[in-house]
């Protein structure tokens, strides 16, 4: 049996010589990653066998599309209709709570991505792997490490982890949008990555900003978010910052260490947008991998002919937005599936 040294120093050879971890950042050791794992580690198969999956589209696909999917029947038949991924929006609805507000997301998402899992197994169908929209929170590194641990033993292949406060914990004046400091959501990403290597499954991490339109951030702590600062306070406290393209490519940038995948959102389909944030991103860090929002909500007859319509997918996946989310931001979220015998079974194989 390996000692913990030589268990260390093939865990940093594979971090350092696998294709999978190319400029992925680490600021922990492989020892530490063995100290939590413990002796008796449990083998999360789907979780497992989605993130290589998905993971392998990513890199041999021009774009790997999905749909937004609340319910297993969702799910199933969106592989059916030959989807390669399955989307898990988020809880928030435009400001109204979902069925299941009142649920901690460490138990309700998780629970989501259960749900579908089993669905798609029970269709007989090969899973195709599930990305859920972990989006915010306001918890130390626990909360993210908890979180991340709960969706891989539930199946997914990949969690996105958003910078701003959900509708839950606290808005600004008139529901304007607030930020965390990015040193927080870094420590986000970085307490989700650490889960992961915990568990031993290659999940992705998806990290999105919301400073394009956010006005407002939590702390002034992190020097990193002072050039941004207005010199104003909200009512409730928090910091006015000014929004718009800078600040989401400058946080982009910081979190593209930590990340698999910058999701960029835009209000607009705008590949002017999306060219200009890939091209500042790619100066940097040039093979990150991108992801992009094309929700039904956009009014895309305001902005884009038919034609430009039917191409803009293409010309993202171009840019290198390998992985496109089309799911209605305003519609509703996690809905809860049927509560019968079946619905709740465990999943085989």
């Amino acid at each position: 049996m390996e000692t913990i040294t030589e268990q260390a120093t093939n865990l940093r050879e594979a971090w350092k010589t696998d294709r999978r971890w190319a400029g992925v950042q680490r600021d922990y050791a492989a020892e530490d990653v063995l100290r939590l794992r413990g002796s008796s580690a449990e083998e999360h198969t789907l979780a497992r066998r989605g993130a290589q999956r998905l993971w392998e589209l990513l890199q041999t696909e021009d774009g790997v599309r999905a749909l937004g999917a609340v319910t297993g029947h969702q799910a199933v038949q969106q592989v059916k209709a030959g989807l390669q991924a399955i989307y898990l929006p988020g809880r928030q609805d435009a400001g109204r709570p979902s069925p299941d507000q009142s649920l901690d997301p460490v138990n309700s998402l998780p629970q989501m991505v259960r749900w579908i899992n089993n669905a798609m197994l029970r269709a007989d169908q090969q899973a195709a792997p599930v990305v859920a929209d972990a989006e915010a929170g306001s918890g130390g590194a626990d909360e993210p490490f908890e979180l991340m641990t709960s969706m891989i033993e539930a199946g997914a292949a990949g969690v996105l982890f958003e910078d701003q406060l959900s509708l839950g914990e606290g808005n600004g004046h008139l529901g304007e949008k607030v930020l965390i400091p990015t040193r927080q959501h870094v420590e986000t990403l970085r307490a989700a990555r650490l889960a992961a290597d915990v568990l031993n499954v290659p999940a992705l991490l998806i990290a999105r900003t919301g400073a394009h339109s956010a006005s407002l951030l939590t702390s002034d702590a992190d020097e990193q978010d002072h050039e941004f600062l207005t010199g104003e306070r909200s009512a409730e406290g928090f910091f006015r910052v000014q929004p718009g393209g800078y600040a989401r490519v400058t946080r982009a940038l910081a979190f593209a260490p930590y990340a698999d995948l910058l999701w960029l959102e835009t209000s607009t389909p705008s590949l002017a947008e999306a060219r200009a944030f890939a091209t500042v991103i790619y100066s940097q860090f040039p093979d990150q991998l991108l992801a992009y929002s094309c929700p039904p909500s956009f009014n895309w007859r305001a902005h884009l002919d038919d034609a430009q319509t039917a191409r803009f997918q293409n010309e993202l996946a171009a840019m290198g937005y390998r992985f496109q989310a089309i799911t209605e931001s305003s519609s509703p979220r996690l809905a809860p599936e049927p509560r019968n015998e079946s619905e709740l079974a465990p999943a085989r194989g």
